[in-house]
């Protein structure tokens, strides 16, 4: 049986004041935060109408299950928890976009 190695990311993007989250899932981390960028401001999704699309977080699997699980125990959480998640990735917050656009 062929071997197959998948990428998936949970992550999670904010508006630029760091107000409001947003927590996704995709296979394609790259592409994602380009179509949350250029939804900036559009009022029928929600990380639009909130201006998300900086990342601050993310994490990779390679089972899709294993994604899906991780996306769903992390929106379960209060904000603070979430906050602190972010803190121990992201030190700052800070905009991890440029780093994700420049490698993957």
């Amino acid at each position: 049986m062929k071997s197959l190695h998948h990428n998936y990311f949970v992550y999670i993007v904010a508006n630029p004041s760091r107000s409001t989250i947003y927590i996704g899932i995709t296979n394609d981390l790259k592409r994602r935060l380009w179509e949350h960028y250029e939804n900036r401001g559009v009022r029928k999704t929600f990380a639009g109408r909130y201006h998300c699309y900086e990342l601050v977080y993310y994490e990779r699997f390679q089972m899709v299950k294993q994604a899906i699980a991780r996306e769903k125990e992390i929106k379960k959480w209060r904000r603070e928890k979430k906050d602190r998640l972010i803190q121990s990735f992201n030190p700052g917050f800070k905009n991890l976009n440029p780093e994700i656009w420049e490698t993957c």
